[in-house]
């Protein structure tokens, strides 16, 4: 049994493995780095279907930028800025994403991939931060959860407090290493049309 499924009731045979299999963070991250540069190379883009994509893949990687900056990893709650509109706008941004990456692709049958692949990773890693921010932070975490969307926002506009870190965005979470890799496969596509 894995650390992220220690807290569940154990399962066995396929269902066990299927389970594992969902929670692994590495195998998420993975698959969905993998899915850029798979719809790239396979891509057949189409001007309308590219700037639509585009223009999500975009939109994801700045709602990335937003949300890093704000967080410090199993440290500090974060409620405010991005994750007052949502508990998991890192998954947001990759959504997005995904979403942008698929549309610029062209690709009819990478649409099912990536909605497999969302609904295969994306509800059990958020049940599993859910429950890890929950044993962290305790009520104040259970509130601000029962009152914030997981990663579809209700509204727009932030709750103020806090500061976003350019440094905290682009040191400790990688992003800039996500900007590029996602920016050199949606060049990739835009030099197919």
């Amino acid at each position: 049994m894995g650390s992220r499924t220690r807290d569940l009731p154990p399962l066995t045979g396929i269902a066990g493995l299927l389970r594992e299999l969902r929670y692994q963070e590495v195998a998420r991250q993975g698959i969905g780095l993998l899915l850029m540069p798979v719809y790239a190379l396979l891509c057949r883009p189409q001007p309308g279907l590219f700037l639509a994509g585009a223009v999500l893949a975009v939109a994801g990687a700045l709602v990335r930028l937003y949300a890093s900056g704000y967080i410090t990893k199993n440290q500090e709650l974060a409620t405010v800025g991005p994750y007052s509109l949502v508990r998991h706008p890192l998954y947001t941004g990759n959504l997005l994403l995904l979403a942008g990456f698929t549309l610029a692709s062209g690709l009819w049958w990478a649409v099912l991939l990536s909605l497999l692949f969302w609904w295969f990773y994306y509800p059990t890693a958020i049940e599993y931060e859910d429950r890890k921010l929950r044993r962290i932070f305790g009520q104040p975490c259970a509130d601000w959860q029962q009152a914030t969307p997981a990663v579809i926002p209700s509204g727009l506009v932030p709750k103020r407090g806090g500061s976003w870190s350019l440094r905290t965005s682009m040191s400790r979470n990688a992003e800039p290493l996500v900007l590029a890799y996602s920016a050199f496969w949606l060049g990739w596509i835009y030099w197919q049309l």
